[in-house]
């Protein structure tokens, strides 16, 4: 379904929005965000994820499809953001 879902491919708004896309994961998703100059307005779940996952998640997804992540994300800076 294109255009429902914001791409992960060379994302501006992953690379650029570490701890609002780090909470996404953690927490969900929803209301409007800007990638890679389109809006999405679409609702993402919480996946119950710990934040050992969720830092296992964004480091691969911030290091594939053209991404490249020089910080690797912790799950120390996961644990520390909050809803």
């Amino acid at each position: 379904m294109p255009e429902s879902f914001p791409p992960l491919a060379n994302s501006d708004y992953l690379m650029n929005n570490r701890i609002k896309s780090i909470k996404a994961i953690k927490y969900g998703l929803s209301g409007e965000i800007k990638v890679n100059g389109e809006i999405y307005n679409t609702t993402m779940a919480a996946f119950g994820l710990t934040d050992a996952e969720v830092a296992d998640v964004m480091n691969y997804i911030t290091n594939s499809w053209g991404n490249k992540n020089l910080s690797l994300i912790t799950e120390k800076e996961v644990s520390q953001i909050k809803p």
